[in-house]
């Protein structure tokens, strides 16, 4: 915009030519017009303003990688948010795995006291050897109670087929009254709970010579 100024190095006025010559300041009377701007120099006016508060103003460029900026300060802060939840989560799960483990073994190992109560009461017995035998008897059946109870279960095997995932053969014996490759001798007992096993039966195999030669 064009201002007016109250004191003019170049004038165009005639009446005030003299006076700007020698160098003497003019008074305006605000009555006095003054002769109307130019084109090029309102132009040159509006320059200068705008060159005067440009440099305050931030330009799209910076504008936008400030924006960029907070949006990866906002993408990692989310990205440690979220790691430390994995973090607690995996400890949390392992926490609730180790007190599950306890918490199964507790009643596991629970069931087997009054087992190992009867054995101590055996130990102390001071009755005959078939009176000793009786008891311990009592307690092996106690003891088979309690793993049938957690659903362990014997491997059959004299009398069965020779199933290698079930039985474990410790040698052969000749046998006329077993079809071969049958069981014949259980040395050490199996288990499986449910449909796995536990440990497999120790056993000897017919060898039936009648049923091979025929």
């Amino acid at each position: 915009m064009w201002k007016q100024k109250t004191q003019l190095t170049e004038v165009d006025a005639p009446e005030f030519e003299d006076a700007a010559h020698k160098g003497k300041e003019v008074s305006l009377d605000p009555a006095t017009e003054l002769p109307a701007p130019t084109a090029e120099e309102e132009f040159a006016a509006e320059t200068v303003e705008q060159a005067g508060t440009g440099g305050a103003e931030e330009t799209p460029g910076q504008t936008e990688a400030e924006q960029l900026t907070a949006e990866r300060d906002r993408l990692l802060d989310r990205l440690a948010r979220l790691q430390a939840e994995f973090e607690n989560a995996r400890k949390r799960a392992e926490r609730e795995r180790a007190e599950f483990r306890e918490f199964a073994t507790g009643s596991v190992a629970e069931q087997f006291l009054p087992v190992l109560d009867n054995l101590e009461l055996a130990l102390k017995s001071t009755g005959s050897v078939a009176q000793l035998r009786s008891g311990v008897s009592l307690i092996v059946k106690q003891m088979e109670e309690v793993l049938e109870k957690m659903q362990v279960k014997v491997v059959p095997t004299v009398g069965e087929n020779f199933d290698p995932r079930f039985h474990e053969a410790l040698g052969t014996v000749e046998r006329d009254d077993l079809p071969d490759q049958h069981v014949a001798e259980e040395i050490r007992r199996g288990y499986k709970i449910r449909e796995r096993l536990l440990r497999p039966a120790l056993v000897r195999v017919a060898h039936n010579p009648k049923q091979v030669n025929e």
